[in-house]
């Protein structure tokens, strides 16, 4: 996708432009409002584009603001990265080798911070 300059951006990082306006915002956000938040420009037909595939993914919701839409996201980064984390482990039939080598290559800081949420004593 291409910024209002012409410059071509991967479309992760567009989204992640986009759902960091709308974390930073009061309330839902029009797509020209989200626009507007955005630290480098980019076209209108561009930030809708994002905010539509981004609602078809689960990431925002919407509603009816006008003749268009404003959106919300539809959990907070950290409930974004969980739900990608389980987006992953689902694509694969071998859900135990999935996880075992994710564990196998926590750091050890990470390792302690797991096994505490597993025993329900976390700090």
């Amino acid at each position: 996708m291409s910024g209002a300059n012409g410059e071509r951006r991967p479309a992760g990082e567009l989204e992640a432009g986009v759902l960091a306006a709308l974390w930073a915002a009061d309330g839902p956000l029009t797509p020209g409002q989200v626009q507007e938040a955005l630290p480098s420009p980019l076209a209108r037909t561009t930030v809708t584009t994002i905010l539509s595939r981004l609602h078809e993914k689960g990431s925002v919701s919407r509603a009816r603001s006008g003749r268009g839409y404003a959106y919300t996201p539809a959990q907070d980064a950290h409930g974004l990265t969980a739900r990608r984390m389980h987006a992953e482990l689902a694509k694969d039939d071998d859900r135990s080798a999935v996880l075992a080598r994710f564990v196998s290559q926590l750091d050890g800081e990470d390792e302690q911070l797991l096994r505490s949420l597993l025993d329900g004593s976390t700090e």
